[in-house]
Order: structure tokens, then sequence, then C-alpha cells
């Protein structure tokens, strides 16, 4: 009896001390995930967040890696996958959103342009005076802008931009594209092409060169010029854009080149503030209609260089060779053609503007060739389509 007492009592002292053990591993296991619980909540979800937003955080992973391959793990992952999956959904939904607004306010702010371009032109077909056409010159550029800004919107939310009837020379295209720009004065085209944009891409190829001139003036010194040329080549032609600009750092150069790939979606909640919106349009317009734009590290004036590169199937040739100057004005009498070919009206009086000296902060006052190039560049660029009184239209969307 003794004997058997002694071995029941040592079974049960044994099958405490597994009970025991058991227990501890149990409130072990229990603390590692309540602590892999806390950090999901604390860490992982809050940087999962952060990186739906856009910001450069790296989600951390699993804070026990003896949890690995268990259970709870795995239930852990399926939360973070179903709370990225709402997460993004939420981001898709707030995106679509705020592009639906964005599309509707840029319509009502194009038609207002529109309308008061008209009444700008009208008012250059009635007035002869210096002063009043270069106060015209400076609302009809500052409209330009305006509307260059709402089209490039409307295009990065998922419109199209407008389309002309007709082919426009390369050198018109740059006029164009100059005529959108704030310091369009400091533009320099020297080269000369026989080859015109195809009408499909002329308003598309416009909007790209204007958003590429305008980040080239804006990044380098007041003083200095911007040049454009022409390098022809057996499957195109390229428009190279050089400035003497600050350049940019490894990082923002790669993200440039992200970006005009037009592979990336653009989130437009993450173009800064305030947006920087260029390479980004840049990159839409260029997927789209299957022309490329390249920013390189340095040009040979310092800055940037950056190429909008036409594929021979956007090209053709033009019935007349393109002028050699980009600033050059048409003579007094010189019949001026919309870009379809049919004849502009003109002014009623043949009086022409004073040949004098233009400042550069007074928007070309008084001087015909730049006042005459920036008209006619201006025209070209709106992506126009002839009308039934021979006048050019603006097709912004």
């Amino acid at each position: 009896m003794d004997v058997a007492l002694w071995v029941a009592l040592a079974a049960i002292v044994v099958i405490l001390l597994a009970f025991l053990v058991s227990l501890q591993r149990l409130k072990f296991q229990i603390r590692l995930r309540d602590e892999e619980a806390h950090h999901l909540v604390t860490r992982r979800l809050p940087a999962l967040m952060d990186a739906e937003r856009g910001l450069p955080i790296d989600v951390p992973g699993p804070l026990r890696p003896t949890l690995a391959d268990t259970a709870f793990q795995h239930e852990l992952q399926t939360v973070i996958g179903q709370f990225a999956g709402f997460a993004d959904e939420t981001r898709q939904r707030a995106d679509r959103a705020a592009k639906a607004t964005l599309i509707s306010t840029m319509r009502g702010v194009q038609s207002l342009a529109n309308e008061q371009q008209l009444a700008i032109t009208e008012m250059q077909h009635e007035h002869d005076d210096p002063a009043v056409l270069a106060g015209l010159m400076k609302i009809d550029h500052a409209n330009s802008q305006l509307v260059r800004r709402a089209q490039a919107t409307a295009v990065l939310c998922g419109t199209w931009p407008g389309q002309q009837r007709s082919a426009a020379p390369v050198l018109a295209v740059v006029r164009g594209a100059t005529s959108r720009i704030r310091d369009y004065l400091r533009i320099e085209a020297h080269s000369e092409s026989e080859l015109a944009v195809s009408s499909r891409a002329v308003e598309p190829v416009v909007l790209a060169l204007a958003e590429l001139l305008d980040n080239a003036a804006r990044y380098s010194q007041p003083a200095t010029q911007v040049q454009v040329h022409f390098q022809p080549a057996h499957n195109g032609l390229s428009i190279v854009v050089d400035d003497a600009g600050v350049g940019m750092n490894p990082e923002a150069r790669e993200r440039a080149k992200a970006l005009l790939t037009g592979r990336e979606v653009v989130d437009i909640n993450k173009l800064g503030d305030p947006p920087q919106i260029g390479f980004a349009l840049a990159g839409v317009l260029a997927a789209r209609y299957g022309f490329k734009v390249f920013v390189e590290a340095a040009s040979p004036y310092g800055g940037m260089r950056a190429v909008l590169f036409l594929p021979n199937e956007l090209l053709t040739k033009t019935e007349e060779p393109a002028p050699a100057q980009a600033r050059s004005a048409p003579a007094a009498n010189e019949p001026q053609e919309t870009s379809g070919g049919l004849p502009k009206r003109q002014r009623r009086s043949s009086t022409t503007v004073p040949a004098r000296a233009a400042e550069q902060g007074n928007w070309g006052r008084g001087k015909p060739s730049v006042m005459g190039a920036w008209q006619r560049g201006s025209l070209t660029g709106r992506g126009s389509e002839e009308k039934p009184d021979d006048e050019e239209g603006t097709t912004t969307s």
C-alpha cells in the first residue's frame, strides 16, 4: 500500500508540474501575442496608413519572429491585408471624388476663359492704339496661362485635351507653348524644321512642351535664356530644351524620370503644396499620344536638359518651311492665315505700333516684332479650330 501511495503521489506531482509548465508556457504565448497585437496597432498599421498616403516610410514587420508561420500570425496578416485593401479603396474613392470635382470646376474656368478670349480678340480687332494693344496683350497672355493651368489640371484628372483640325509646323508648336508661360520673352528657338506635328498631337505636344519650358524658366535666373533647338533623327525629331538653372538632385531626377514614363498612376493628392504638375502632365500626355519626354543630368549651360521626342508617326511634312526665328514678325501688309490656311480678319486700320525698344517687364509694349510673334504663337498654340467667320477659336477640352 505504501508503494502504491507513493507512486500515486509522484504521479500527481508530475501532473501538477506539467500543468504548471504548460500554464507558464501558455502565459508566455499570450504575452507574446499581446505584444504582437500592440505592435500591430501602434506601429504597423499607422506606418501602413502613412505609406498609403505616399510618405517614404517602411512598414515594420512582426515583432516576434517566433510567431512566424503560426495561425495567429496568419490572422494578423489577414487583418493587415483587409486594412490595406480598405485604405486603398477609401483613397481611390476620395481620389475619384476629388477628380470629378476638379474636372467640373476646370470646365467652368475654361468656359469663362474662352469667353474672355473671344472678348479680347474682338477688342484687338477694334483698337489700334499701341497702349491699348499692349494692355490687351498682357491680359491675353495672363488668360492663356489661366487656360493652361485649367487644362493641365483637367487632363491629370482624366479628360482629354483639345485637338486641331490641321497639322502645325514644329516651330509654330514651340511658339504656341512659349505663349502659354509667364517668362515667354526668355525662350529662344534658333532651329528650323520642315516637319509638322500631326493634328491629333498638336495640342498635347503644346501642353507638354509648355510645362517643360515653364519649368526651365522658373528654376533658372531671370537674366538667363532658355534655349530650344531641334534634333532630327531617322525615327523622329527631338525638341531639346536647355536652361541655365540650378539643376536637380539625384532623388528629384529619379522621381521626374518615373513621372515622365507615364506608367505611374498620378495621385493628385501627392503632387505637393503647391502642386507640381509639370512632369506628371508631360508623362500622362506622352503615354497617351506616343511621344516621349526625358530629363538629362545637365545641359551645356549648367542647368537641366529636357527632351521631347516625336516619332515619325506623329510628324508630317509642312507645305512651306517654318520661319527661322521664333520671334520674327510678319510684315505690316502680309496676310495672316489660320492654321487651316484660311485668311484671318485684319484690323480696320493699318496703323502700326511704334518701333521702340521693349522692356522685358513691359510685355513687349511698342515692339512690333515681339507683339506680333507672341500673338501668332498664342493663336497657334490654343488648340484652335477654324470657325465659319474665318477666325480661330479655342478648343481646350
